[in-house]
């Protein structure tokens, strides 16, 4: 069993073959698939596909590039969403982006710990995007942590083994994608090897960052299984075992998928 920690099924070009992109996840034992919420107007779509599929569950979140557009976003109302489906088991995508700054900087950061306080609220883990500010999403995080105990699932991770080290001790999960596959990311190699095997998970990301041998296509659910088996080899880890416990890794997060 492989569970898909992070994709966006109400993208194209799987939106419109959803049927056909689910069916060929099955035939690669990918069992479950969390779609994740980037802004408020793909809410429905995420609801939509979640009713339509008994092994795709949602989460609802604003990307960090969308603050700039949603800036009437508050805690009360990310928890009025999650509540609108019993399929909706996270928070996020949420965090900070100081790579593209798509958004202002500060409208970012109200927004992250509106997403925070949600989770803390509803205990709901939260998917966090962390790019170009390790050391403000940290610092975010672990003033939160002080009193609360976060949920907390770094996405698509590709940090320093430093910021690793420091995510851990706040009990931080972190989902390997395609990009461990890639030839020039020997750094981020080094840090998955220095991460707990109890603590990572995998994801896609689709229908972004297809890993070897798919790179440069478009990505769905089913390629988790490259980045899996790539993922196993680099920990020395059985195949089938490492799906395992990644699989348990999530449902340490998320509780058990019904």
């Amino acid at each position: 069993m492989i569970i898909d920690s992070h994709c966006h099924l109400d993208y194209e070009p799987m939106y419109s073959d959803l049927n056909g992109v689910i069916k060929r996840a099955n035939n690669s034992k990918v069992k479950f698939m969390l779609t994740i919420s980037v802004k408020d107007d793909k809410n429905d779509k995420i609801l939509d596909i979640t009713n339509k599929f008994p092994n795709v569950f949602g989460t609802y979140g604003i990307h960090p590039h969308e603050a700039k557009n949603h800036k009437k976003i508050i805690k009360d109302i990310i928890l009025n969403k999650i509540k609108m489906s019993k399929k909706i088991i996270g928070i996020g995508e949420t965090g900070l982006d100081f790579y593209y700054n798509h958004s202002d900087k500060n409208d970012q950061i109200r927004l992250f710990e509106e997403h925070i306080e949600a989770s803390i609220d509803s205990n709901l883990p939260i998917i966090v995007h962390s790019r170009e500010a390790e050391t403000l999403t940290f610092d975010i995080l672990a003033k939160y942590s002080k009193e609360n105990k976060l949920k907390i699932l770094m996405h698509c991770f590709t940090g320093s083994k430093n910021f690793a080290k420091k995510l851990i001790e706040l009990g931080a999960f972190f989902s390997a994608s395609g990009i461990i596959t890639f030839r020039k990311t020997n750094d981020l190699k080094e840090t998955f090897k220095s991460i707990p095997l109890e603590k990572i998970l995998i994801e896609t990301d689709s229908p972004y960052l297809a890993p070897e041998p798919l790179r440069g296509k478009s990505n769905e659910p089913s390629n988790i299984i490259h980045t899996a088996k790539y993922l196993a080899e680099l920990k020395d880890v059985d195949f089938e075992n490492f799906c395992k416990i990644t699989s348990n890794n999530f449902f340490k997060l998320f509780g058990n998928l019904k």
